[in-house]
């Protein structure tokens, strides 16, 4: 596979704060399963393989990034696939597209969704289904960090990281925890933002990712949380305005609403503070375009 490419971003704000803004165009590195979730399932789904399993079962919301990848990508790995789904079914794209795939869809009380690490609930859902290799909600595991590294070390091998910040938005924090990972040789800083709301206890989820994968935690990360506009999957008109605008100064990219549109306007907005002038900045735009579907204003 050949590297997605390193773009430059226009903005009126970077050159007035000397500012050099790029997109990793992860967004690009697989037709359909596109962006961190094809670095976070790849690894997991060649281990259930490995193992002996035909089944694969993960969480998520009804609009969730997760469901629809594990979703394409067990089809394209000949596995099974089952969703257990955070309270009822809605019909929407999303969960349309998973079911197309293949996917079997289990919609769970919120309350008992919950319980979706303790061991007598997961217990339970192996008397259920069968025997199955569980992928934790968001993918985020050990193998999704040691995915995730392969982005910083395709990046290595674009240009210099050296005195650079690298910034992705965080839901379940497996990709930041990858980036850090990777970066552990290379003299960069990290920053990931935060998605959803009361998001502080991602540091904690960070560094245990990180013991889990083998991987030290440096100091070189920070995680912002100022920019998660209510929570996850909220999307205020000032968040859509925001869109539209950044890309009318730049045809041929998409943000996605959840994610990658929340870290650029962090970034902007840090920017237009003047706390990040004179860096080298490489967001990394982590795909989740499908999520665009639901969004009238942006269609």
């Amino acid at each position: 596979m050949n590297p997605t490419p390193l773009q430059p971003i226009n903005h009126p704000l970077l050159e007035q704060h000397q500012v050099k803004l790029y997109f990793k165009r992860e967004d690009l590195n697989h037709p359909v399963i596109s962006g961190n979730k094809w670095h976070k399932l790849k690894l997991n789904l060649q281990a259930a393989q490995d193992q002996g399993y035909n089944t694969v079962l993960s969480f998520g919301g009804p609009y969730s990034n997760h469901i629809y990848a594990l979703a394409a990508a067990a089809k394209i790995y000949n596995l099974t696939s089952i969703g257990i789904i955070r309270g009822e079914l809605h019909d929407n794209p999303t969960l349309t597209d998973a079911k197309n795939h293949g996917m079997q869809l289990y919609p769970i009380s919120r309350h008992d969704y919950r319980k979706k690490t303790q061991t007598d609930f997961l217990m339970q859902l192996i008397e259920k289904f069968g025997p199955h290799y569980l992928i934790p909600e968001g993918g985020s595991n050990a193998l999704a960090v040691q995915g995730c590294k392969a982005i910083i070390n395709e990046l290595k091998t674009q240009t210099d990281l050296s005195e650079t910040l690298i910034a992705c938005a965080c839901g379940t924090g497996g990709t930041l925890a990858g980036l850090i990972a990777g970066s552990i040789d290379s003299n960069c800083q990290l920053i990931g933002f935060a998605v959803l709301k009361q998001g502080e206890f991602l540091h904690d989820e960070i560094k245990q990712l990180l013991t889990l994968s083998g991987n030290s935690s440096p100091n070189n990360w920070q995680l912002d949380t100022n920019y998660h506009f209510g929570g996850y999957g909220k999307v205020p008109a000032e968040l859509i305005h925001f869109i539209l605008e950044f890309e009318s100064y730049n045809p041929g990219i998409q943000l996605d609403p959840i994610y990658t549109a929340k870290l650029c306007y962090g970034l902007i907005d840090l920017i237009k503070q003047g706390k990040l002038d004179n860096r080298t900045i490489i967001a990394i735009h982590t795909g989740g375009l499908q999520g665009r579907r639901g969004i009238p204003e942006l269609q």
